[in-house]
């Protein structure tokens, strides 16, 4: 806890070393990354921050500003650089927030995709209906929050094409995706619409496998990882703002790489 003052001068090493506190958390590291500098929150020691609460409402607001600006310097027409099959990392990486024994299992016989929300079209999808849809492929690099990335090769159905299939509203503000992992996570409708923005279904031109997001993931080279949900289950349109798994924990929402 914040020391108290007997009168209205802040502590300011109090201040300093409870936010370093709140930025060792893992949910805090993106604001250390990309919203926030310890040089910087010495500059707040003439605003009211008396308590852990004020930290944490400081550090959501720097974030809320930081998807404003990521927003706004988006451009839905830029594409993110690819590259060639002798530069994709073997093996890809297995991430998650759990350990890779613990990667869902998928019957693809039982599995439907729902879709819901703003969208004419609300029949669920077997994978043989999305295995026939148009497909592309792209090898695009996976950037981590944590600090790696990787090159791989995913193949799929270009989300915007889906979106029409299913008549969503394109000028709904968000897409949120349910995943089989208990996973979740949302979207804006610019990057929904981004030609290279993927529902994948193959990896290096097999079946997507389990530890990469079986039966399908949305594969978004312009965004981080965390951005990017496995084992999708459902798709909603909507203009209520979904939040995410690590976004209600701290992350950035728009988390463009």
């Amino acid at each position: 806890m914040f020391k108290k003052t007997l009168n209205s001068t802040l502590d300011t090493e109090s201040i300093l070393k409870d936010a370093r506190s709140e930025l060792a958390l893992p949910s805090r590291r993106l604001f250390a990354k990309r919203a926030l500098t310890l040089g910087g929150l010495s500059l707040l020691t003439g605003c009211n921050i008396t308590d852990e609460p004020s930290v944490n409402r400081m550090l959501e607001r720097i974030s809320r500003m930081n998807d404003g600006v990521q927003g706004w310097l988006f451009d839905p027409k830029r594409l993110a650089p690819t590259y060639t099959q002798a530069e994709m990392t073997r093996p890809f990486p297995f991430n998650a927030f759990y350990g890779i024994e613990e990667v869902p299992e998928i019957d693809e016989a039982d599995y439907q995709l729902e879709v819901t929300g703003l969208v004419t079209n609300k029949r669920p999808w077997t994978l043989e209906q999305l295995h026939k849809l148009p497909q592309n492929e792209q090898i695009t690099r996976h950037i981590c929050v944590e600090g790696w990335s990787a090159i791989g090769r995913w193949g799929g159905i270009p989300f915007s094409y889906f979106l029409q299939q299913i008549g969503a509203d394109l000028s709904a503000k968000y897409i949120d995706f349910q995943c089989g992992d208990d996973y979740h996570t949302s979207i804006d409708m610019p990057t929904a619409l981004h030609p290279q923005t993927q529902l994948t279904l193959t990896y290096d031109g097999q079946i997507l496998p389990p530890k990469y997001g079986f039966p399908m993931k949305l594969r978004m080279p312009t965004k981080l990882g965390y951005k990017n949900p496995k084992h999708i289950v459902s798709i909603e349109v909507t203009n209520k703002y979904p939040g995410g798994y690590w976004e209600d924990q701290g992350y950035n929402w728009f988390g463009g790489s």
